[in-house]
């Protein structure tokens, strides 16, 4: 069966956000083919995709290798983020559909309710998937492509500390979904802009990396099934 490049570079970016790839290491085409199990082909065609998304660079001599951003160049992913994020907002209040209405506010109530019970693994995930939802319905491709590759990128730079208070975190949350479903674009940008700055503030730089090139591993990595 072939795996295509997509989700051959879903894999990869996934590797490099977790730090199985380190900064500044090469990303040799066999080497990943042997870890990916799957030909040169799509490696070539994710790293590419990898290459425009800022992930990979491609050094004379070297090749591929994984990107190393300058303290400043995280810095302004968190800016552009703080700025975009409560744009997809407003947006959403104008475009959104009544499903993703149905998903916001079932992801709200779970995350209210997990928040209740201290389950911190199982809010993160909801989180994430609470703003993918939020960007998607702000009916712009290019705007929720955007996003996306910051959070990656924001994730694979920073280390973000749980929330101080979640019950309080996805009550935000609430009151953005109900801006949205009344329409009030400028609300649900004004509270998405105080959302994103607060939870700005809580994320610190990851440590520059110090061990050994792991992208050389020769351990196979199934990617058959579809990765999210």
């Amino acid at each position: 069966m072939r795996i295509p490049a997509h989700s051959v570079c879903t894999a990869i970016r996934e590797d490099i956000v977790a730090g199985v790839h380190e900064r500044g290491s090469r990303l040799t085409e066999e080497v990943l083919a042997r870890r990916y199990g799957v030909s040169r082909v799509p490696v070539r065609e994710a790293l590419r995709t990898l290459e425009a998304e800022g992930f990979v660079v491609t050094r004379r001599h070297a090749g591929a290798c994984v990107a190393e951003p300058t303290g400043q160049e995280a810095a302004d992913l968190l800016d552009m983020h703080v700025l975009l994020e409560p744009l997809g907002a407003a947006r959403a209040a104008q475009r959104r559909t009544e499903a993703h209405l149905k998903v916001l506010r079932g992801l709200v109530r779970l995350g209210r309710e997990r928040a209740g019970q201290g389950s911190s693994e199982d809010l993160r995930s909801l989180d994430g998937w609470f703003h993918d939802t939020l960007a998607q319905a702000a009916g712009s491709p290019a705007l929720s492509s955007t996003l996306a590759q910051l959070r990656h990128k924001i994730a694979w730079m920073y280390v973000s500390g749980a929330p101080a208070d979640p019950v309080t975190d996805w009550a935000e949350h609430a009151a953005v979904v109900d801006a949205i479903a009344r329409g009030d674009g400028e609300r649900a940008r004004t509270l998405t802009a105080r959302h994103t700055e607060r939870a700005a503030a809580a994320h610190r730089l990851r440590p520059a990396p110090t061990g050994a090139d792991v992208s050389t591993s020769q351990q196979a990595v199934n990617i058959a099934s579809p990765r999210n």
